[in-house]
């Protein structure tokens, strides 16, 4: 029987992960085998890791989201679903900095932010679902 780990506390896990590189500090998150419990480590997280921390056996680390491939491929998969006219258009932004924010002003432009809000959390869902399932966890809500 696997470990169920609820979903909105992963998430969240997922987030604290993902923009510590932005952030620039360490931050870790580690998910129990045997409770499903999440554990936290970075800046300003009071709680100690448990000692074991380190087994693989007994726990995975929470994945950073370049793992999942969830950045540029995403974005440019949705602009080809939704708005294929602007797909060179936004390739071309990922060439330089800032990247985001003109993929970000022009789906605001035409309406379509808040539908690649609910795209991008989608795949993000279920990226972690199959990575819970490939670490012999069960997500819960």
């Amino acid at each position: 029987m696997s470990a169920r780990v609820n979903l909105d506390e992963l998430l969240a896990a997922f987030e604290w992960v993902s923009a510590s590189e932005a952030a620039a500090v360490d931050c870790n998150a580690y998910v129990s085998k045997v409770t499903g419990k999440v554990h936290w480590s970075g800046e300003g997280v009071e709680e100690e890791l448990p000692e074991d921390i380190e087994d693989g056996s007994a726990y995975v680390a929470v994945p950073h989201k370049t793992e999942f491939d969830l950045g540029r491929s995403l974005a440019l998969r949705f602009v080809e679903e939704r708005l294929p006219r602007s797909y060179e258009t936004v390739h071309q932004y990922f060439g330089k900095r800032g990247a985001y924010s003109r993929f970000k002003a022009l789906l605001e432009s035409v309406g379509q932010l808040e539908a690649w809000h609910q795209y991008e959390q989608s795949a993000i869902e279920e990226a972690l679902r199959q990575w819970s399932e490939e670490n012999g966890l069960t997500l819960a809500r």
